[in-house]
């Protein structure tokens, strides 16, 4: 019996070595799906142009993960050598996905929150009373009378009957706090739906680039985009949108778009960019890469991949929030509602 364990674990031992070198028993296992993921960069990635100082040169970036590759010995291993070549690119559009992990490219770590989520859900601001219309929470702040609408992200969806009940509940409010903070992001259609009840008059928003060709600079004209005013209620007034590190993608797209808007002001720190538009790709070996295929810019052609700076920078007061439960950001965004109001 002990002779019969003993050769069953050789067995295994052995099967499970031969599975573990036979995943990468060939060079050309490597060199395949390296260089398959390589190209599709290469051929298919947006931004070269625009980050012409951050990746001087994709080729070289091949060579040295290349060479990094060869020294794999299981697809595991090859597999965060080349999520690593891809955050090189140091975009949060960007991934390789296998049935194990997902590689990402972290934006925001360096950079300071400025938002407490906990905070607005106090009785100073949402508290426990908020109303809640699809993904969109919201309450009449007092004593002021502002309308305070959270949005945490745009991969929620809400309805037009949502969003003209909300500002139907804000038409006798002062002026209205959008609060975008923490957003990263999710569908472009619940993007300029929303951007669209905050815009009176048909306004062109950005403009948009999609890759032509294999060239790194193969990329269309640009492509006017234009919002058109809701066929619903249209809010006019005085208009905040509190913004911070990690508003990306969609969220980013929002805040570019509403930013034309006399009466809209941008308040807290620069958005967290990420204006491409996603694309994916899938590896002979199965693994999926997604990557940024084509490009929206702001109303003024200017690339926004790397954020939107707020029309007024504040950062949060973290012992006002933490000792008395109160959000900085938000009370500057009531004062310059308040300011504005007196303004003739």
């Amino acid at each position: 019996m002990r002779k019969t364990l003993t050769l069953l674990a050789s067995l295994a031992a052995l099967i499970a070595t031969t599975s573990c070198d036979k995943d990468l028993e060939k060079e050309n296992d490597v060199t395949t799906n390296f260089n398959t993921l390589w190209s599709i960069i290469d051929q298919k990635y947006c931004f070269f142009e625009f980050k012409k100082d951050s990746i001087e040169d994709w080729n070289k970036v091949r060579a040295t993960y290349y060479s990094k590759a060869l020294e794999c010995h299981t697809m595991e291993e090859l597999f965060y050598v080349m999520g690593g070549m891809l955050n090189e690119l140091k975009d949060g559009h960007v991934n390789l996905t296998s049935t194990f992990d997902v590689s990402r490219y972290n934006l925001h770590e360096k950079y300071e929150d400025n938002f407490i989520k906990n905070v607005i859900f106090t009785d100073k601001y949402l508290g426990s009373d908020y109303r809640r219309a699809g993904g969109l929470y919201y309450k009449m702040l007092t004593p002021d009378s502002i309308g305070y609408v959270y949005y945490p992200s745009f991969s929620t969806a809400f309805s037009e009957s949502n969003i003209n009940n909300v500002l139907l509940h804000f038409k006798k409010a002062k002026g209205v706090i959008v609060d975008i903070r923490g957003n990263g992001g999710g569908m472009i259609t619940n993007a300029e739906r929303l951007a669209s009840h905050f815009t009176p008059q048909k306004t062109l928003a950005s403009y948009f680039r999609r890759k032509t060709g294999r060239a790194h600079n193969a990329l269309s004209d640009k492509q006017a985009i234009y919002i058109e005013p809701a066929d619903g209620v249209i809010y006019a007034g005085p208009t905040i949108v509190l913004t911070n590190r990690d508003v990306y993608s969609a969220a980013n797209l929002f805040t570019q778009e509403v930013q034309p808007q006399r009466h809209v002001l941008i308040v807290g720190d620069r958005t967290g960019g990420g204006s491409g538009v996603p694309a994916s790709d899938e590896l002979p070996c199965g693994w999926t890469v997604r990557y940024s295929s084509a490009i929206y810019l702001d109303s003024k052609g200017r690339c926004t991949e790397w954020g939107i700076e707020p029309d007024v920078k504040v950062a949060l007061d973290k012992e006002k929030a933490y000792l008395y439960d109160t959000d900085s950001i938000i009370e500057t965004a009531r004062s310059l509602i308040a300011k504005a109001k007196k303004q003739p």
